[in-house]
């Protein structure tokens, strides 16, 4: 067994940073964390709260990428559910009463705000507000 220390995720900002470092961690990460880490500073730089920092009745806005889009009744009620990864964490988007909205697909980012709720432990935004992010810059 070696002496010398293992680095964690969250000691690697405290690596040098210079040009050869982040190619080399660019080089070594994989596709899933090197995207992680692009949805991350996507977030801090629109001024969003990161997901996994929302506690329950929190009003937030976040944005990320929605993964995945599905139908599914709630109480006889249609509604469209979407799941937002910003790279801490996914987060269940809800809009009660919609079979469907132009625009909210798998792979498209957008920003919601409204006030989380938590349902079998998974963070929940219902009918939230939202702005669906430009194509032209993913």
């Amino acid at each position: 067994m070696s002496a010398v220390p293992r680095f964690e995720k969250s000691q690697k900002a405290e690596r040098p940073s210079g040009r050869f470092r982040r190619m080399l961690d660019r080089l070594s990460s994989s596709q899933e964390d090197l995207e992680c880490e692009e949805l991350e500073e996507d977030s801090q730089a629109s001024g969003c709260t990161r997901i996994s920092e929302c506690s329950d009745r929190q009003i937030v806005k976040v944005t990320g990428t929605l993964r995945t889009v599905t139908l599914r009744p709630r109480a006889g009620v249609p509604a469209l559910e979407a799941e937002l990864f910003d790279g801490t964490a996914p987060l269940d988007v809800v809009w009660l009463g919609r079979r469907s909205i132009m625009g909210i697909e798998p792979g498209r980012k957008l920003i919601a705000s409204g006030r989380i709720a938590m349902s079998h432990g998974r963070r929940v935004l219902f009918n939230p507000k939202y702005e669906l992010r430009p194509l032209g810059k993913e």
